[in-house]
């Protein structure tokens, strides 16, 4: 077992008081940094604005270092909203939230020691050749360490952070505390049923039996392209809190930034068609685009499939209304794109008509280039910027109440993520 030193490790607050503590500072920092902001407005001479004063970013980068600090559901939590595109949180907002897809701080050595010994006992060392203390990979649940075993195979060992799993209930009641304090959401928005949703995805994210039942799922299902590669299951090493698989060999996709067009689009478009086969054919989506969870494979031009916590049933008639969505915006009928957006739960008719139209058009924009018959090149476009300055005009509309239901907002972070790759 080998120990790298790291500035990027920091213990996991493990007690629920250690938790609540770090989460009464955050609301007691957004509340002080307003009434300072305030003030200043008015030394200016000018009326101070709720959200502005709220909503800074000085407050939003202590938020995203203090959530990313806890990992766990906070963390999460932290994610799915830098990723609502304008829906909840202003544009700004969630751009700076966006550094929670980035590797989390991992645990320090005698933390993860600790969580070893409990799960495998204390001569565990026994089992490997070798155990990177200094994980390769570090999320908002666990970290995924290098090992070798015993008999040589070379193993990747996801391992869940302590107390994660019993402070979800805990972690997702004081964060939706937080989000209600006055001018954080739109006043009158309904939180409710994100919250609950999102507290069961993250139960499900934590049960590594759950997520082994994943991966064996979607390996049966891609079992005949060979297009995609996944990792096995080491059952005998595998516990509740410990996910024990096989390591395989793959690049960041920042790595096809030097790959040929053929290469790029290739990978892309495997990409796409598993997004598709998820909705349409199999019913079942791995929900989370984060680019950590997809490795690429140069000497197969495949795509490795990292992980499969965050995976979703698609009910028959949600995926039957994307459907009819996505056949509307390619046949450029607005008529009926706005009545799949209604039916898919985007808007409903309570939706101010402009708010209505905000929310189509960024549909609409998004659909554009799929519509031609020539290649589009993504790379020289300016489409990422005007998808954002819509979604910085929907994030402006802070009267709009309406959050659509979460099996939407999953699902459409998940085809916005491969989108704008």
């Amino acid at each position: 077992m080998r120990d790298d030193g790291s500035d990027r490790e920091f213990p996991v607050p493990a007690g629920g008081l250690g938790r609540l503590l770090r989460i009464g500072g955050m609301t007691s920092g957004i509340l002080g940094g307003a009434v300072s902001q305030g003030v200043r407005q008015v030394a200016r001479g000018t009326r101070p604005n709720l959200q502005q004063t709220l909503l800074t970013p000085g407050t939003a980068h202590r938020v995203t270092r203090d959530l990313g600090r806890m990992r766990g559901a906070a963390m999460k939590l932290g994610q799915m909203l830098s990723m609502d595109a304008g829906i909840i949180l202003p544009p700004e907002m969630t751009s700076i939230l966006s550094a929670l897809q980035s590797d989390a701080p991992h645990m320090p050595p005698t933390q993860l020691r600790t969580v070893l010994d409990q799960e495998w006992g204390k001569g565990w060392r026994r089992e490997f050749n070798r155990f990177d203390v200094r994980p390769f990979a570090s999320a908002s649940i666990g970290q995924v360490h290098r090992a070798q075993s015993r008999d040589g195979h070379e193993m990747a060992i996801k391992v869940q952070y302590p107390g994660v799993r019993a402070s979800i209930d805990s972690d997702i009641n004081n964060l939706g505390m937080l989000l209600r304090v006055p001018g954080v959401v739109p006043r009158g928005t309904d939180l409710a049923p994100l919250l609950e949703k999102a507290r069961q995805q993250l139960h499900q994210e934590a049960d590594y039996a759950a997520e082994a039942r994943n991966l064996n799922s979607f390996r049966s299902l891609l079992s005949e392209t060979s297009a995609f590669r996944l990792t096995d299951l080491h059952p005998d090493l595998s516990t509740p809190r410990i996910l024990a698989m096989s390591f395989v060999r793959s690049q960041p996709m920042d790595a096809l930034m030097n790959a040929s067009r053929d290469r790029r689009d290739g990978f892309v478009r495997h990409l796409i068609d598993l997004v598709l086969k998820e909705l349409f054919v199999f019913r079942l989506m791995q929900t989370d685009p984060n680019l950590a969870n997809y490795g690429y494979c140069p000497d197969r031009n495949a795509v490795v499939l990292l992980d499969f916590g965050a995976v979703m049933e698609i009910r028959p008639d949600l995926a039957r209304d994307f459907r009819r969505l996505l056949n509307a915006g390619l046949e450029n009928d607005p008529a009926e794109t706005r009545a799949a957006m209604e039916r898919t739960g985007y808007f409903n008719a309570q939706t101010a008509p402009r708010h209505q139209a905000i929310i189509q058009t960024m549909f609409e924009t998004a659909m554009a280039p799929l519509r031609r018959s020539d290649p589009f090149d993504f790379s020289t476009a300016d489409l990422p910027e005007r998808l954002r300055d819509i979604g910085m005009a929907l994030g402006a509309e802070r009267d709009l109440t309406h959050v659509p239901p979460a099996e939407t907002l999953f699902l459409h972070r998940k085809i916005g993520g491969i989108y704008l790759l």
